[in-house]
């Protein structure tokens, strides 16, 4: 066990980063990183970016949400992040007459600021190494399941500990290099957020599915919230009587713009990357993983597209829905296109032929280096098929028939469907219950369902029971019948059957309802497939755990950076332009005219230009926010290494002032999450200064810049 601390403990030491790749960690930027970014251009101290006992910019970021990142930007506890990821608060908070989606929203005080329910911001107080305190006791040859027994134990101990030590806070210890070494985050968790301003979706969203991952990009991704806190400026529940929380550090702004080849960094929480992934996992991927989401996801949305284009009340309600599922869809489409044209699992193949001789050479079979791979590739194959189907559950029936999901309001565990013998607190049922219905269109699920049950028939060898049980028995395999039957006579069809079921319980109810029957056999199965999966999951994880220390011990001059898994992370490179194929090359900004040359009338839902922009446009009424040639910028490249959960994430330039705001990739790296690109990969990010001039120059919200500080 000594060699592995030791060895992630010098990696962390002795090493300076000399590429682009990399989404480092903040407690070691001094001793891997700060030397390298002073040479690119950055003129920050690694004090100053994180300090462990004083305010840095590190205090500035947050996790927004569930999955995106945002950052403070006033004293006044104002809060920037993109607007695909305030989108579902924005979604909650319309309706057809208040279509803030379609029309924007602005507060023009304070006092006009809406809460946005359910939404949370977080702030890392505390990061620890806490690597010792975990593994110390981890003997050097355990077993998968002696190594989960025991790191499981420490983790549960450190927690418990670091509660003690920072009572109200949120603790988290997450598993970095594929568990061999580890850190706790101790977080402060938000819960009154409001509404400030977004822009119309024809602005925040425009280019729709057509220009997502691609560039040239002209989307305005931005979105504005404010934090609130009780009077000791602590978190405190949504009231009236709160105020803005007086943040401590906020980022500054700057409207000098960007050049060729100038610094820039990112800081926020990358969600995942799988950078150490074999080439065994990245034929599963190709073969099965992929295509199966993309063939799902893909009928799913044409159904939800064709309803949402009809209604505006369906619009609203699956705006978010459509645009959650659409996103990585188009993700796994490009994401396979670049392994496949770059090379990447032949890259893998010959790491991995380098990585077997070494072992062979220089380690004991023992330490279990040497049959790493073995084990991968085992796992892999044995994962593959069970691993399939689980997914096909998930992707077809529990994330799609939406019809499965209001009987959790009754059931006291979804994993085997017992159903609660009473309500506890029937009015929270109710109010949840509405919540829930409020986007729930029962015509469209309808739809959905047939086409899900449909294409599971088609492709799945070993189906939920209710098929032969009910559909074939019952319905002669009718699976439009079975649907239109379940969907009549459900207790969960509609907002008032299920409250009134709520009003009138009885559990013979609920546990005999024709949604719960599908619902329970869906379960079963997934349970099943979940339990087969244990055993070459442990085979996996220790041959991914030994693999990773093992390249680490080959090759000790590298900078390492760990895998993403939405911690908080840094990325810095260089303002940068691309050539995508032979022949074509892309700047690196694009303005307010490339908006106007997209516009299509015959694709109103995508390249709709607002008046108010044309018209801005033709004056040229670009005020402080022009560049020097005159133009508006819209978007600007870096080859910043970045995935989603940085959506949001501050771009900063060498001062640590505000520049852009990350919000995608683009379409030829897409590849990235598994091997990074550095000729082709690049970060887009939506310009401060078209942020700044939307607020200011389109909506007239001026006076949120009042509270902005500038450099």
């Amino acid at each position: 066990m000594k060699k592995i601390l030791l060895l992630v403990a010098a990696v962390g030491m002795t090493l300076t980063a000399a590429a682009d790749e990399g989404m480092w960690l903040l407690p070691y930027l001094q001793k891997m990183n700060i030397k390298n970014m002073k040479e690119r251009g950055c003129r920050l101290s690694a004090e100053e970016i994180y300090s462990v006992n004083h305010s840095s910019l590190k205090d500035a970021i947050v996790i927004f949400g569930g999955g995106c990142t945002g950052e403070i930007v006033s004293p006044e506890g104002l809060l920037f992040t993109n607007h695909h990821c305030g989108y579902g608060s924005i979604q909650n908070l319309s309706s057809v007459e208040h279509d803030y989606l379609k029309n924007g929203f602005w507060a023009m005080s304070q006092a006009e600021e809406l809460p946005a329910p359910g939404l949370e911001v977080r702030f890392i107080r505390k990061i620890a190494d806490v690597t010792p305190e975990v593994m110390g006791n981890v003997p050097s040859i355990a077993s998968q399941q002696e190594y989960d027994r025991i790191t499981r134990e420490n983790i549960a101990a450190v927690k418990e500990r670091l509660r003690k030590e920072n009572p109200d806070m949120e603790i988290d210890v997450e598993s970095f290099f594929g568990g061999n070494q580890f850190f706790a985050f101790v977080m402060e968790v938000y819960t009154d957020v409001r509404l400030v301003g977004a822009p119309p979706s024809s602005i925040g969203k425009f280019g729709g599915d057509t220009d997502n991952w691609m560039w040239p990009r002209h989307t305005g991704d931005f979105s504005i919230f404010r934090v609130y806190a009780g009077k000791d400026n602590r978190p405190a529940d949504y009231s009236p009587e709160n105020r803005p929380y007086k943040a401590e550090k906020f980022l500054k702004i700057s409207l000098d713009g960007v050049d060729e080849g100038d610094f820039a960094m990112v800081m926020g929480f990358p969600g995942s990357t799988e950078r150490y992934a074999t080439s065994y996992e990245i034929d599963n991927l190709l073969k099965v993983e992929n295509p199966q989401r993309i063939a799902i996801r893909g009928e799913r949305q044409a159904i939800l597209w064709k309803d949402m284009t009809a209604s505006d009340a369906i619009r609203i309600q699956y705006a978010s829905k459509y645009a959650s599922s659409s996103n990585y869809w188009k993700n796994s489409i490009g994401m396979s296109r670049g392994i496949e044209k770059l090379g990447v699992k032949a890259r893998k193949e010959a790491q991995e032929a380098s990585f077997q001789a070494w072992a062979e050479k220089n380690t004991l079979p023992e330490e279990g280096y040497i049959d790493a791979l073995d084990k991968i590739r085992l796992s892999v194959e044995q994962m593959s098929p069970v691993a399939a189907a689980r997914q096909y559950l998930t992707e077809a029936f529990l994330a799609s028939v939406e019809l499965l999901s209001p009987s959790r309001f009754f059931v006291g565990s979804m994993a085997n469907m017992d159903v609660k013998e009473t309500l506890a607190d029937p009015a929270d049922i109710k109010a949840r219950l509405e919540d829930w219905y409020k986007d729930y269109s029962p015509s469209t699920d309808r739809k959905v369902a047939k086409r899900m049950l449909a294409m599971a028939r088609e492709n799945m060898r070993e189906l939920p029971s209710f098929y032969a049980e009910i559909v074939d028995k019952q319905f002669g395999g009718d699976i439009d019948a079975y649907v239109d039957y379940v969907y009549d006579h459900s207790n969960f069809a509609s907002l008032e059957k299920a409250l009134a079921l709520v009003d009138n319980y009885a559990p013979e109810k609920v546990a005999s309802d024709p949604a719960v029957l599908m619902a329970k056999s869906v379960m079963e199965q997934f349970v099943s497939l979940s339990k087969a999966l244990k055993a070459p999951r442990e085979l996996f994880n220790e041959g991914h755990r030994k693999y990773i220390a093992g390249l680490m011990l080959q090759n000790p001059g590298k900078a390492w950076a760990s895998d993403a898994n939405f911690t908080i992370r840094l990325t810095y490179g260089r303002v940068l332009p691309y050539s995508p194929a032979d022949g074509i090359e892309y700047n690196y900004y694009t303005t307010l005219k490339g908006v106007m040359e997209k516009e299509n009338p015959e694709n109103p839902q995508e390249f709709t230009v607002p008046e108010r922009l044309k018209e801005l446009y033709a004056a040229k009424d670009f005020g402080r926010y022009a560049n020097k040639k005159g133009e508006l910028p819209v978007a600007f490249l870096a080859d910043c290494d970045i995935t989603g959960g940085n959506s949001g994430s501050p771009v900063m330039n060498d001062r640590g002032a505000l520049i852009g705001l990350a919000f995608d990739g683009n379409w030829e790296a897409m590849s990235g999450d598994i091997a990074f690109e550095p000729d082709l990969q690049r970060m887009i990010a939506v310009d401060i200064r078209y942020v700044l001039f939307v607020v200011d120059k389109f909506a007239g919200a001026g006076w949120l810049l009042d509270e902005l500080q500038f450099e």
